[in-house]
């Protein structure tokens, strides 16, 4: 039995341990129900001169966490922060992201995704703005 088959068998508040692939692109890791709550999870190794592809993360917070190579993080169309091992970087609901690596290694990371109440966001995103 490979490694992701095992973790998407593995049912609801169930702990486990999960191996990291150093050859897969993109390897899952939690899947969200119900194997969680509806967190999700995976690792990515992007080859130089890729990216992730510009995408979302709607209703979802997400945290990256850069296990070696550097790049990019492009956050909407107006802010870029650069990234690498030693580093996380935290992408709040709603917001258009992409991960580049524009760098000669492979950039390897973990990210997870956890969805959020909308309506508490809202409520917290108000109370940094006064």
């Amino acid at each position: 039995m490979n490694t992701i088959s095992k973790v998407t068998e593995m049912s609801k508040n169930e702990p486990f341990v999960a191996i990291l692939s150093e050859k897969s692109e993109h390897q899952p890791l939690l899947t969200g129900l119900p194997q969680t709550g509806g967190m999700r999870s995976g690792m990515v190794n992007l080859l130089p001169g890729r990216d992730c592809g510009e995408h979302s993360t709607e209703d979802n917070e997400e945290m990256l966490i850069f296990l070696s190579g550097q790049g990019q993080a492009v956050i909407g169309d107006r802010k870029t922060l650069q990234i690498g091992k030693g580093k996380i970087i935290y992408i709040p609901p709603r917001t258009i992201h992409n991960i580049m690596n524009n760098s000669n290694e492979p950039l390897c990371y973990v990210y997870c995704v956890s969805p959020t109440d909308s309506n508490s966001f809202d409520r917290l995103r108000t109370m940094g703005e006064k």
